[in-house]
């Protein structure tokens, strides 16, 4: 596959979709519907409320260090999913195997979408500058600020941004909806284990996952108008 001008007749190794077919798909859609509600509803909290919000302690009480003895290691072993190095290194490794494909564009755009996106996660908990839950309650040691959860907001902006820009270069909408299902899975995982493990507000999570989805959505849409304009380049 090339990233080439989908609207010219197709080859062999080019996508078959036209870009006034690019519509975005249904699965992320949902995910985008979802991330913009909760958001608004952060924003309310925020306005009305102070940290943490009504529903962060009850729901971390319940949910830390919960189930089976082994749930803790798995959840240790998934939170380190959304690290920044497993991240990094799914990254590089991403683009290599992008470029390998001679799709250079996607290559760019998805090292553009993730340095771009984690700075940005970055500069928004320092300012809000939130304090994590007591160190008390944690399971394992970490360290900084806590609103919005890095581990929620960086997997989204590697994982689902990776597939979504992956979708429109491969052919199939079941194969397309499986990548993005399995991706808002695994960010999903890792989020929740940052609250299993008691070292973020659900709100934190929350607001990680939100800012991650739509990020996501924002880079799916610039790489649709991009590619017709850069094609052959």
């Amino acid at each position: 596959m090339t990233d080439t001008d989908p609207t010219r007749a197709p080859t062999a190794a080019e996508p078959t979709r036209e870009a006034a077919t690019w519509h975005l798909p249904s699965v992320l859609r949902a995910a985008g519907l979802c991330a913009g509600a909760i958001a608004l509803l952060l924003v309310v909290g925020f306005a009305l409320s102070r940290h943490p919000f009504g529903f962060d302690l009850p729901v971390s009480n319940a949910l830390r260090g919960s189930g089976p003895s082994w749930a803790r290691k798995a959840m240790i072993d998934v939170t380190a999913l959304g690290g920044g190095t497993v991240l990094t290194i799914v990254t590089i490794g991403a683009v290599a195997i992008l470029l390998a494909r001679r799709l250079a564009l996607t290559a760019a755009l998805v090292a553009a979408a993730v340095i771009s996106g984690t700075t940005g996660s970055h500069l928004l908990k320092l300012v809000f500058a939130r304090p994590r839950p007591p160190i008390s309650d944690r399971l394992i040691e970490v360290s900084g600020d806590s609103f919005p959860s890095g581990h929620a907001a960086n997997s989204a902006i590697v994982y689902l941004t990776l597939v979504a820009l992956v979708t429109q270069v491969v052919p199939g909408r079941a194969t397309r909806n499986t990548m993005l299902a399995l991706a808002i899975l695994l960010v999903g995982a890792i989020g929740t284990s940052r609250v299993y493990l008691g070292v973020h507000w659900p709100s934190d999570v929350l607001a990680g996952w939100s800012f991650g989805t739509l990020w996501a959505i924002g880079w799916w849409q610039i790489a649709r108008r991009t590619r017709p304009l850069l094609a052959g380049q």
